[in-house]
């Protein structure tokens, strides 16, 4: 029976996945007081407690903004501590899913990003995670790395439900209309996540199923919109009586201190092929406000 240990269950992506996963194994699912991501030692030894055949890790340092003024914190988090995961997982034979971020690139392409573009963070937050993944890459484990982008879900801190209290605070709202990306359900990463591993415990050869498919994906919602786009869509969906009027601002006029990228598009047909379909943006959005 496999053993899998899912860490950060009470983000966006863990929690869902400790759901998902169920009736895959035995889920051991934990979060940043069982086990801390800036800890690297505590780290080492839940790995080595728990002894699992896959580590699931959604865990990570998401303040994109804060970890401009927290680098070298988001580099243990994001960057040393998947390394260090992936360490473990070689001594014991595990295979691990790990998940990364469309801030790898810098938004610069015309189209969608596809595996094999070049990346280059344009702030610290997509710097850390890109180092997570070479890590994990440098191991030579058997590995997912599933690169997502815009989560959001119905828990948590995330741009879904920061525009749903909006909506019942302001009259109108300001959103950026000149970056674009695939606003993601936490449950599409979860449920696709499930899907994969139900196919890996389905081959008698499981080794060789890993060898075969390990490596970087795209698992992004398919199409594409704006912030502004995303906000007219959750506004359209939402039960609030008096909504706000939402206006198109560019990126320049909403300063941040982290830089993002204009382009955040994924291209998630290397998934698709390999793995499973993933549902349009706008199906996913209107299935997780119901």
């Amino acid at each position: 029976m496999s053993r899998i240990l899912i860490t950060g269950k009470t983000g966006q992506v863990g929690y869902e996945l400790e759901r998902s996963l169920q009736g895959l194994g035995e889920i051991i699912a934990v979060d940043r007081s069982q086990m801390d991501l800036a800890d690297l030692d505590q780290v080492r030894d839940v790995i080595r407690r728990i002894k699992p055949t896959l580590i699931v890790n959604p865990a990570a340092y998401t303040a994109v903004d804060k970890a401009e003024s927290e680098p070298e914190l988001a580099l243990r988090i994001n960057g040393e501590a998947p390394g260090v995961m992936a360490e473990e997982a070689k001594k014991l034979g595990a295979a691990m899913i790990h998940y990364s971020t469309d801030y790898v690139f810098d938004g610069s392409k015309d189209g969608a990003y596809v595996e094999t573009d070049p990346t280059c963070p344009v702030n610290v937050y997509g710097s850390s995670k890109l180092a997570g993944e070479k890590a994990i890459q440098a191991t030579g484990i058997p590995h997912l790395i599933l690169r997502t982008s815009w989560v959001y879900s119905t828990h948590g801190k995330n741009f879904l439900l920061t525009m749903l209290r909006l909506a019942q605070e302001r009259d109108e709202l300001s959103i950026v209309s000149d970056q674009f990306g695939a606003p993601t359900w936490s449950r599409t990463i979860a449920d696709t996540t499930a899907h994969i591993v139900a196919q890996s415990l389905a081959t008698a050869d499981r080794q060789g199923w890993w060898e075969e498919r390990s490596g970087l994906y795209h698992l992004t919602a398919q199409g594409k919109t704006s912030w502004f786009g995303f906000t007219e869509a959750i506004m359209a969906h939402t039960s609030v009586q008096k909504k706000p009027r939402v206006k198109p601002i560019l990126a320049r006029d909403y300063p941040v201190p982290a830089k993002r990228p204009n382009n955040s598009v994924l291209s998630s047909q290397r998934l698709i092929n390999t793995f499973c379909s993933l549902p349009q943006w706008q199906d996913a959005l209107k299935l997780c406000q119901d």
